[in-house]
């Protein structure tokens, strides 16, 4: 599996959501990322606040590389970014940084990731509701996503 340092915020509260920055695992066709005790996969229609979401519970995040000016936050956002700790090093030689900013970031543990947890709920059968037109189509997590139109 790939590994990456990359940026995660929740938007499920806007641009002040809870962020992370820390190594990510992806899936074998790189829809899925692993971290922190969590499945993120990639909207089949992103939006410009979210491209992923949480597939237990629907929540929206914005997932990306770190920028090299340390500027991951939204500019109209804020709050604390938590800084896994075992993503420090590499984290200071992609933004040319010397030390960590302790009024920016905090640094914490990333729990492990049991991806077995998350086999069932994304290779379920995708579930049609209904067959019009108009119905709305659902993703094996149950998520809504678009109309009954093939991607």
């Amino acid at each position: 599996m790939k590994t990456k340092i990359m940026y995660i915020e929740n938007k499920s509260f806007g641009h002040s959501g809870p962020a992370w920055i820390g190594f990510v695992e992806f899936s074998k066709s790189g829809q899925t990322i692993y971290c922190n005790g969590k499945a993120l996969k990639k909207l089949k229609r992103p939006e410009y606040i979210a491209n992923y979401f949480d597939i237990e519970t629907g929540e929206e995040y914005w997932v990306s590389g770190i920028k090299k000016n340390g500027q991951d936050r939204h500019w109209c956002g804020g709050g604390k970014i938590m800084l896994a700790k075992n993503s420090m090093d590499e984290y200071l030689k992609l933004v040319d940084f010397n030390s960590i900013d302790k009024n920016h970031f905090e640094i914490v543990e990333f729990s492990q990731t049991d991806k077995s947890r998350f086999n069932e709920l994304e290779n379920t059968e995708t579930e049609f509701r209904d067959s019009s037109f108009h119905a709305t189509f659902y993703d094996n997590n149950r998520r809504k996503l678009i109309l009954d139109t093939k991607i």
